[in-house]
């Protein structure tokens, strides 16, 4: 990534992209100085790949294949990826647990985002678990990928209230409405050079995170 260049992006989803679309269009639209080179998806049937195309950008499937195919499988992504010579991966809804070897390729430059307030409620269900704990706050994180899941460090989190009435297809909905606006900002702040791995930590304005940025999204009382 050249100074003053565009940002070069892949997306990788699993599912009907809904985070891709907005990462795609912040693109289209300027918010995030890059372009999105490629989305990948690791299944054909994938909603998200129709609406990749619709927007105008390539695709590519990575089938999973088997368990005992995992070494071909990331081996194939990571072909797929380098071929496009990416500046950052954004992983929206990719399911898919990456190994170590993986993650080391690509580190500092690979994003997720998870539906929690992490550290708390890493892996799967966030939703339910935060209901049947009977949290009041919940919300997301966008992350720098390592080798632990959903561990690496946070650069940006939303912050909702957890209603007494939410049922887990309602507080989804909600969580998912701030992940279409917290994760371009991260990407954006990448492109323009602002935010960056230093250190093994996430570094913002020259300064390291020593706690994410947290955009509440919380009604006023």
């Amino acid at each position: 990534m050249s100074a003053g260049a565009p940002l070069k992006l892949a997306i990788l989803i699993s599912g009907r992209g809904s985070n891709m679309s907005a990462i795609a269009r912040a693109c289209l639209n300027g918010q995030i100085a890059a372009r999105t080179a490629i989305v990948i998806s690791d299944r054909a049937d994938a909603g998200g790949v129709a609406s990749a195309a619709q927007l105008g950008i390539p695709t590519a499937i990575v089938a999973r294949g088997t368990a005992r195919d995992a070494a071909a499988f990331e081996e194939a992504l990571a072909a797929t990826l380098e071929a496009q010579q990416p500046d950052a991966i954004a992983l929206a809804g990719f399911m898919r647990i990456l190994s170590s070897g993986f993650v080391a390729r690509f580190l500092g430059r690979m994003f997720n985002i998870h539906p929690s307030l992490l550290p708390a409620y890493r892996g799967l269900h966030t939703h339910r678990r935060v209901l049947a704990a009977h949290e009041t706050e919940h919300g997301a994180s966008v992350h720098f990928v390592t080798a632990e899941l959903d561990g690496g460090p946070v650069v940006l989190q939303s912050r909702v209230a957890v209603a007494a009435d939410d049922t887990e297809a309602t507080l989804s909905a909600r969580v998912q409405t701030t992940e279409h606006i917290i994760y371009p900002q991260v990407l954006a702040w990448f492109a323009q050079r602002r935010l960056a791995w230093r250190e093994g930590a996430a570094w913002l304005d020259g300064r390291r995170l020593e706690t994410p940025i947290v955009e509440d999204f919380r009604a006023p009382a």
